[in-house]
């Protein structure tokens, strides 16, 4: 059963030579929204799988799938943090659910780790993303991958590799997954309904599952009025525009504002853009008089924000003195 995204016909290739005889440890690393973490699962699955097809793909109809599909497989396991598998929830002591693996997540599989395979095969072990591990978990899990089982497969997905241990790393074959081609992505979010395939990729990075997310907020009122009023920083109205954001994320906000603002800095330095293709005319006009050391405060200033942007208390203030920070950077002469 095909499981894998069209970009990723190259990374199962070599995933197929790894098949026979896989590392004890193996690190998918690459940007985040390229689809590292169901390639790892289908990759899982067919080191499982009791009847693989042709091209090495998971049968779909074995017990062993079943059981997969259903995450109750006797020989699987997947770590990820509380936040990822418990929708932003607050548990029963009323605290948020963790975004880290934690130490006794790891020591959690000691016995599954100690134990035979239930059908005398492999056992697969995907953790999640794995710079969410912190130390303890870290070097919990260094033991492990020091003293390997046999048949054990310990499969790490990472956006940020350069945040592991690297005595973690070292003890993984890395697996760099390719970008996308912008060909196939955007054929394949055409496919998923994606009204602007080609607008949501370039948005998101050339990241096509967060594309695919993306779409509805690519056509969102806010983000409109957003970019509307910051082609025009001299009769940017702060207030209104803060008035009328101040009930959409933060962060959000932030990223978008990032976007443009990356743009802005490349079409300045090298004539390209990254993010809104479909702008050049109007970024080129804008960035013509603004001083590119402003263009990189205007990046440090948001990158701050960024971080800002998770704890704000008012939301309204957050974006006035945001946007004001944007209007003076960009009519500074």
């Amino acid at each position: 059963m095909n499981k894998i995204y069209p970009w990723q016909q190259s990374d199962w290739a070599r995933l197929r030579e790894l098949h026979k005889r896989p590392p004890h440890g193996l690190l998918f690393k690459g940007g985040k929204g390229i689809g590292k973490l169901d390639l790892a699962l289908g990759f899982a699955q067919s080191l499982l799988c009791q009847h693989l097809d042709e091209a090495d793909f998971a049968c779909g109809e074995c017990p062993s799938c079943h059981w997969f599909g259903q995450g109750s497989h006797p020989d699987f396991r997947l770590l990820q943090p509380e936040a990822l598998s418990a929708d932003g929830e607050e548990n029963e002591s009323g605290k948020k659910p963790s975004k880290q693996i934690s130490v006794d997540q790891i020591r959690g599989l000691a016995d599954f780790c100690g134990m035979s395979a239930h059908q005398g095969g492999r056992r697969v072990v995907v953790i999640h993303p794995a710079e969410a591990m912190n130390t303890n978990a870290a070097n919990a899990l260094l033991k492990s991958l020091e003293e390997p089982t046999p048949g054990l497969l310990f499969i790490l997905v990472s956006h940020k590799p350069q945040q592991l241990l690297p005595t973690l790393l070292s003890r993984c074959l890395s697996f760099a997954l390719a970008a996308p081609d912008a060909e196939s992505a955007t054929r394949w979010l055409a496919t998923q309904g994606v009204k602007n395939p080609a607008d949501a990729l370039a948005a998101s990075g050339f990241a096509p599952l967060q594309a695919a997310q993306m779409d509805q907020q690519l056509g969102s009122e806010e983000r409109d009025k957003l970019l509307r009023a910051v082609r025009l920083p001299a009769m940017l109205d702060v207030f209104a525009l803060a008035e009328t954001l101040q009930k959409t994320e933060q962060v959000l906000v932030v990223q978008w504002l990032q976007q443009w603002c990356y743009d802005l800095s490349a079409m300045k330095l090298a004539g390209k853009l990254r993010y809104h293709p479909g702008e050049e005319a109007a970024i080129r006009k804008l960035v013509e008089p603004v001083a590119p050391l402003n263009l990189a405060r205007l990046q440090k200033h948001l990158q701050t924000s960024k971080r800002e942007a998770q704890h704000t208390l008012n939301p309204k203030l957050f974006f006035e003195s945001l946007l004001f920070a944007y209007r003076q950077l960009m009519l500074e002469q």
